[in-house]
């Protein structure tokens, strides 16, 4: 009899800019939670956007793997999987569950809202377009956006260090208008494919899994493991940035930038795999943390 095979966690760096230590404490902190618990780590590279490079996501790969933090298997390039969100999107549209969207963020913005509607939901603007709007929209030329015709306003998650949360979920789109995946379907379809079924990362991101969750479950999907980590932030209480001084991995030194995520989370180790023997999911930290620089 064969065994099933374990679930996964993952890391997932956009390829935008050189990870900073926030990030990498979250690449941690990802790492350890699989590790704990017996499962595969995965790592993704998010390259979907324009603004990825590359040569940075060798980079942040080498970063990563400098800091101890191992993954199983070769890494997963967003950018290869194109037929797979494709697929994805033409059978919800077989379910009658998308719709086109003209609307630019203008005129999201300016559109008129019900009383009481969550801020930051889309408006239904395009939902009950006719056929005859659409034509008219089309010949405009403007490519649309792909919607989600969602028959939820609000789902819930349970997150092991927020406990239950529910928060807004839209029409929100899963195509944008150039053609590319959106990420809020892209990261839902990714893990389904690898069997992950622990996400860990930072608590900005932590408002996105309603719509994720709600997702995952209209395509047949169980609803992960959820851990959304606090932040770093500079001594202002603003998210890290570049301005702050030395936050890369290049510019603190492996030695130094190990020390302060150890140390940061309360148990200070030489390697990873010290910080393995010490972690304790009950006993981390639920406030920011406060990066000073030397």
């Amino acid at each position: 009899m064969t065994r099933p095979a374990p679930g996964g966690g993952r890391f997932a760096p956009s390829p935008s800019a050189d990870l900073h230590i926030g990030n990498l404490r979250t690449a941690v902190l990802a790492w350890l939670f699989a590790r704990s618990t017996g499962r595969r780590f995965l790592m993704r590279v998010e390259d979907l956007d324009d603004r990825t490079h590359d040569d940075i996501a060798r980079r942040q790969l080498a970063d990563l793997a400098a800091i101890g933090v191992t993954w199983d298997g070769e890494p997963e390039w967003q950018s290869a999987h194109p037929a797979r969100y494709d697929a994805v999107i033409d059978s919800l549209t077989e379910r009658g569950l998308v719709y086109e969207c003209y609307c630019s963020r203008k005129d999201i913005l300016n559109a008129p809202r019900a009383p009481h509607a969550p801020e930051g939901a889309y408006p239904g603007t395009c939902r009950e377009l006719t056929e005859p709007e659409r034509m008219e929209r089309r010949a405009t030329g403007r490519p649309p956006a792909l919607r989600l015709r969602s028959d939820k306003t609000e789902f819930t998650v349970t997150d092991l260090l927020h406990g239950s949360y529910t928060g807004v979920v839209d029409d929100f789109v899963l195509r944008r208008g150039d053609g590319v995946a959106a990420y809020n379907l892209a990261v839902v379809v990714d893990d389904a494919a690898s069997g992950v079924d622990q996400v860990v990362r930072g608590d900005d991101l932590l408002s996105s899994s309603p719509r994720q969750a709600y997702l995952a479950a209209l395509l047949g999907h169980a609803q992960p493991v959820y851990a959304h980590v606090p932040l770093a932030l500079n001594h202002e209480g603003n998210r890290l940035a570049k301005r702050d001084g030395a936050v890369t991995l290049a510019e603190l030194g492996v030695e130094r930038a190990f020390a302060l995520i150890s140390g940061s989370l309360g148990w200070p180790a030489t390697d990873i795999a010290g910080l393995l023997d010490r972690f304790d999911p009950a006993q981390l930290p639920r406030e920011p943390w406060a990066y000073q620089p030397d």
